[in-house]
Order: structure tokens, then C-alpha cells, then sequence
């Protein structure tokens, strides 16, 4: 079976094939092929994954190209994680909003619609390469921001791509290890938008083991959602939300200090980032031991300045190991080999939330088999939760207009009926900032 992953040059790339090379079942991926347009990269990657494959018999044949249309033929899965702009074109993302006063990570408020007008029409020219090219693949969708490229591919390609994420697995791992149960086991009531989702219930043989949480202080407080929101707002909500969602509930206090940060998010992996890639030009370096260290610094300070502000303290270790690549290889053996799972996805809504038309693309519990992902019936959202989604929504709406047309104006309507973009004229400012510092936004007329 071969794989293609677009991105191929990308950092987290052995992730993906660390994964592989412990599936040894009839079936298996054989065959994976590496597309990027950065030669440098792509032998970066190359060396890194070499040296996994070292001790494995049998592992999955590695080729890289930067011929698109070359890397799709023939695919079976497609796993696409590209970064259009690289981590320069991040932190210009978050260079430009911080200075109009607001939130610009790369997939929540004026960062996220910049990373989406750009990234979009690459994307869907992607699906329709693999509408023509491959038209039985499976497109796996990793790209940022994960829930809008999706739609914007499902559009050519239907239910046949799947966006994932690791935010929600990761959730959930969290809250039935501290409830003491095995996540393997649970059930977890997880419905929203990629990065703007909620945890309304953890099913343990049929009894939701959520209220106990929420009832308890030591239990509620002593992991990363709880120090990060704080005991108090979470029995407000009685659900416990994804970590993006503190962008929305402490914005301002996120703004103050990623504008006091001594480097963005984006700056700082771009400049970490850079010195691996460096490193892997010289022959004699230690590509898997450089890719681990960096990879460790790298999970440790994610959202470093939202626990900062939180008063959350350092990550724990457990949450130091990343997770979508599980999901990835979940994905494609449920598909491949019909192994029937759950697993929580970004996928087309087909009447699942009756706020949004069939077509939205939310991030709920799916059931996965040889036909694709379906998503499972759930209970309406509390009206609080369902504002945000549908105003979410409405602004990834008008981000696939503007990437359509071309407009100027209907991207400016985007930024502007953001919920955390507080000023329409604000949101002038910022389609002239990103204009100015990103090229891939010239098509706006």
C-alpha cells in the first residue's frame, strides 16, 4: 500500500513513520513517498527516517520527489501536512495581528483566516490533482487550520478526505487517566470545530464518569485543562473544553502576553527549526538524535504562554507525545483493512448538528470502517457553545468565498466578524498588513 504525504519535508514527518513501523499487519503501508518543494528538507527528513528504519526488517521503501502530480499517482492514502508560507509565513501571522492589539495563532481568530486565505486554494488545487490523479485515495488532511482546509477539499473530494487532529485524543487521554480509566475503553462525547470543541461527557460501561470529575476539586485542578481554565469556569461550563478554547475565554490576557513574549510561537519554531535543517547538512550528523531533541523542546513549550498566564506550570510529561500520527495510522487500518473504530474527526456534517448545513465540516466522534468516517448522533450543544460554532463557521464561510472570488472585501468580512477581531476597521488593517507581508495573499483584488 503506498503513502504519499505532502509536506514531506515537514518536521513531524518521522512521526508519522515511527507509526508505520510498528504496524506489521497484512496490509500495511509499504510504500512512502515524501512530496515538498524543498529539496534541503526533504533530505532532511530523508536521513531522519532512514535511521528509524535502521533496525526494522521489512520497513515501509522511503522516496522523495517534488513533483506533485509524480508523488499522487497511484496512492492509496494521502496524508497532507503542508505549511504554505512555512513558519516565517506563522510568525508574519502573528507579527501583524499582535500589532492591531489582536490574538494571531495560526489556526484561532486573525492569525488562523490569514493562514486560511492563503493556504486554501493551494489546497483545493491539492484535491483536484487527486480528484484527476488518484481518485480512489484517501486524503488524510493535517494542514492548518485543519477543519476549513478540509471543507475546502471535501468540496472536490467529498467524504473521501478526513481532516484529524490530536487536540480532542489528547483531551480525552487526559481525562480518563485522571478518572482512572483506560482511554481505550471510554466513550468520549466530544462535539464542536477543530479547535473550538467540548468534552460534555466520558462513558465508562455505560455510566459517564464526567459529573465525578467535575465534582471533585483535587481531580478537576490536577491536569492540564484544569490548571489551564481553572476548576471555578469549568463547573461553570460543566464540560470541559479544548485548550484552544482558552484564546476565547482569556483572549485578552493571551494577547498581553504573547505581545510580551520575548518570541512568538511561530519565531521561535522557525528559528529552532532552522538550526536542525542546518544541522542535517553536515554528513556526519546524528539525524534521529538531532530530530529528537528538538522534537522534545519543541512539545514542551507548546502554549507556554497560556499556561504562563494560567499560573499552569510546566506540560507533563505524558503530554509530551504528540498523538495525530496514532490517529493517522488508526484512520488508515480502520479504512484499509475495515477494522471498525470510533475516533474523533473532522468530517462533513450530514445533519449531525442541526445548527449547520450537511456540508459544514465539524470535529465529532466518528465511526470508522472500510466506507469512511460517519459521524455518530449527538446531543445539541448548549446555545453559549453553539454561538461560537456557528459564528466560527460563518467566518470559515466567508474564508472560502474570498479564496474563491478573489475579493478584498469578503476577506476583510471575515476578519471582521470574527469574535475576537473587535473592530471592522481593525479588520481593514489587517487584510492590508498580511497583503503586504505575504505574496501568496496577492490574488486578493
Amino acid at each position: 500500500m503506498k503513502l504519499t504525504i505532502l509536506g514531506g519535508g515537514g518536521f513531524r514527518v518521522p512521526l508519522v513513520y515511527g507509526a508505520l513501523l510498528t504496524d506489521r499487519a497484512e496490509g500495511r503501508v509499504t510504500e512512502v513517498v515524501l512530496h515538498d518543494l524543498d529539496d534541503s528538507r526533504l533530505y532532511a527528513v530523508a536521513r531522519v527516517l532512514d535511521e528509524q528504519a535502521s533496525a526494522v526488517p521489512d520497513a515501509p521503501r522511503v522516496t522523495a520527489t517534488t513533483d506533485l502530480d509524480e508523488a499522487l499517482r497511484g496512492a492509496d492514502f494521502i496524508f497532507s501536512a503542508i505549511r504554505v508560507g512555512g513558519l516565517e509565513g506563522r510568525a508574519n501571522d502573528e507579527r501583524v495581528a499582535l500589532a492591531e492589539g489582536v490574538l494571531g495563532q495560526e489556526t484561532v481568530g486573525a492569525g488562523g483566516i490569514a493562514y486560511g486565505l492563503r493556504t486554501v486554494p493551494v489546497a483545493v488545487d491539492i484535491a483536484r490533482r487527486v480528484a484527476r490523479l488518484a481518485p480512489d485515495a484517501w486524503v488524510i488532511n493535517f494542514t492548518n487550520p485543519a477543519g476549513l482546509v478540509t471543507e475546502a477539499m471535501s468540496r472536490h473530494l467529498g467524504d473521501r478526505v478526513i481532516g484529524i487532529c490530536d487536540s480532542p485524543v489528547g483531551l480525552g487521554r487526559r481525562i480518563a487517566r485522571v478518572l482512572g480509566a483506560d482511554p481505550k475503553q471510554a466513550w468520549i462525547d466530544y462535539v464542536g470545530l477543530n479547535h473550538l470543541g467540548w468534552v460534555r461527557g466520558l462513558r465508562v460501561a455505560g455510566r459517564d464518569e464526567l459529573p465525578r470529575l467535575l465534582a471533585d476539586d483535587d481531580l478537576l485542578g490536577s491536569f492540564e485543562e484544569g490548571k489551564l481554565f481553572g476548576v471555578d469556569w469549568l463547573r461553570s461550563l460543566g464540560a470541559i473544553p479544548n485548550e484552544y478554547l482558552h484564546y476565547y475565554y482569556f483572549n485578552r490576557e493571551a494577547v498581553r502576553s504573547y505581545q510580551q513574549a520575548e518570541k512568538t510561537r511561530g519565531a521561535f519554531l522557525a528559528d529552532q527549526q532552522a538550526r536542525f535543517y542546518e544541522e542535517m547538512k553536515r554528513p556526519d550528523a546524528a539525524a534521529l538524535t538531532a530530530w529528537d531533541r528538538t522534537r522534545a523542546e519543541r512539545e514542551a513549550t507548546y502554549m507556554a504562554e497560556n499556561r504562563e498566564t494560567a499560573g499552569a506550570g510546566e506540560r507533563d510529561a505524558d503530554d509530551l507525545s504528540g498523538g495525530y500520527e496514532k490517529v493517522a495510522l488508526a484512520l488508515m487500518r480502520a479504512i484499509a483493512r475495515d477494522e471498525r473504530t470510533t475516533l474523533i474527526l473532522n468530517v462533513r456534517n450530514q445533519g449531525t448538528l442541526a445548527v449547520l448545513d450537511a456540508d459544514a465540516v465539524i470535529e465529532v466522534p466518528c465511526l470508522v470502517d472500510a466506507n469512511g468516517a460517519h459521524p455518530v448522533a449527538v446531543a445539541p450543544l448548549p446555545d453559549h457553545a453553539t454561538g461560537l460554532v456557528c459564528a466560527v463557521k460563518g467566518v470559515e464561510r466567508e474564508v472560502l468565498a474570498a479564496a474563491e472570488s478573489g475579493s478584498r472585501t469578503t476577506a476583510v468580512k471575515a476578519f471582521a466578524l470574527h469574535p475576537l477581531v473587535d473592530s471592522v476597521n481593525v479588520a481593514r488593517k489587517l487584510v492590508a498588513g498580511y497583503t503586504d507581508v505575504h505574496p501568496g495573499l496577492a490574488y486578493l483584488r
